[in-house]
């Protein structure tokens, strides 16, 4: 090498033209802490809740960090970040609004099933907005039964000796289970094992009852001589389930509820019948295989269960109707306050069982909807 030279060192690539590392992006990743003290940040802050947009912050950071190319990158980015988080606390915090049933489902469970006569939402609302002699006796002053009002009509309009009315079906149904039959055994059809929706299962709910489910018959047919063979001693009770949402057709068989109730007397167990959709009387244009809650009783069913936010059209509720004495050990299980209604469904389903009482059940939502004609429904 020349004397006075130098040796040059090998050239190195600029920063600019430097690839980018993932250890340098989440070096670059702002902190939660900065994107809540932002500008941005700070007015949705006064329009979510500062709990609620830091939650978003993480899930939206924590999804952008995992996500691949330039939403990747977009990690980086606080305004990126931030729309991302303000778009999830949008979604929870929005509330329960208005939807168009475009489904031709009337009772759309997602849509909230039966909507509710004016009068009966007016109730609710006058309920929800101030003091109102939810639990005390005007008369006396003293502490009442919440449900005292509704129950009275129920078993005017049904013909029961006394009702015990809960926040939903499957509430009554396991408040009547585990009232009559836990640690005892329940003999049902296997034709109407159902499943009720959102994945709830008859046999789940013994179970969680406490009861031993017994199975008789099969998919198809089940016959007295099926029941009869399987109760005994441990047997607290028989019960029939009507399955609403489908329907076994051709070589099919199922024993009537006046047969299962002089079977379950003769043993001396008490039959329980689920009826499901509130339907309390026979009314015309509705399929005869529907079965109401009068027939029921009439038929010799010692208890029946049924819903108030379908056929019945009033808010979310269940129902157990029928002989005084078992309704009275429903009344005393602890469960009974479990699965009680709020003062808002209350006031709602009373308005609702007035409306049925003064004959006025066709002015009902549900029931116009229902009436309604071809001619009408092209118009609209």
């Amino acid at each position: 090498m020349p004397a006075g030279s130098r040796r040059r060192a090998p050239s190195q690539p600029s920063s600019a033209s430097k690839p980018t590392s993932a250890s340098d992006r989440r070096r670059r990743i702002p902190s939660v802490d900065t994107l809540l003290r932002s500008p941005a940040g700070r007015k949705a802050s006064g329009e979510f809740g500062r709990a609620i947009l830091k939650r978003a912050i993480v899930e939206a950071l924590a999804e952008l960090r995992g996500a691949q190319g330039g939403r990747a990158a977009a990690a980086s980015d606080p305004d990126a970040i931030l729309a991302l988080a303000v778009e999830r606390a949008a979604r929870e915090t929005h509330g329960v609004d208005e939807a168009i049933n475009a489904t031709g489902i009337l009772l759309h469970t997602g849509l909230g099933r039966a909507p509710l006569h004016p009068e009966a939402a007016r109730a609710a609302t006058r309920a929800s907005t101030g003091y109102a002699d939810l639990e005390v006796d005007r008369a006396t002053g003293a502490r009442g039964r919440r449900t005292r009002r509704a129950e009275a009509m129920l078993c005017a309009l049904t013909g029961a000796q006394d009702a015990i009315a809960v926040n939903n079906n499957a509430g009554a149904l396991l408040l009547t289970i585990a009232s009559l039959a836990r640690r005892k055994e329940v003999v049902v059809s296997r034709g109407e094992l159902i499943e009720i929706g959102g994945e709830f299962r008859l046999p789940e709910i013994m179970t969680a009852a406490g009861a031993k489910l017994v199975e008789v018959g099969t998919t198809n047919r089940t016959r007295p001589t099926d029941y009869r063979r399987a109760i005994g001693s441990r047997t607290g009770l028989v019960l029939k389930v009507h399955p609403s949402n489908f329907r076994v057709v051709g070589f099919a068989q199922s024993v009537p509820a006046s047969e299962l109730a002089a079977l379950a007397s003769d043993a001396g167990v008490p039959f329980a019948f689920d009826v499901g959709s509130g339907l309390l009387d026979r009314v015309a244009g509705v399929p005869d295989d529907e079965p109401t809650v009068s027939e029921a009783l009439r038929a010799g069913a010692g208890l029946v269960c049924f819903s108030g936010d379908k056929l019945l059209g009033g808010p979310q509720a269940g129902f157990t109707v029928g002989d005084a004495r078992l309704v009275s050990r429903l009344r005393a299980n602890p469960i009974a306050r479990a699965v009680r209604m709020d003062k808002m469904n209350v006031a709602a389903l009373e308005m609702t069982l007035r409306l049925h009482a003064t004959g006025r059940r066709n002015e009902l939502p549900l029931w116009a909807l229902l009436a309604a004609s071809p001619r009408s429904l092209r118009a609209r």
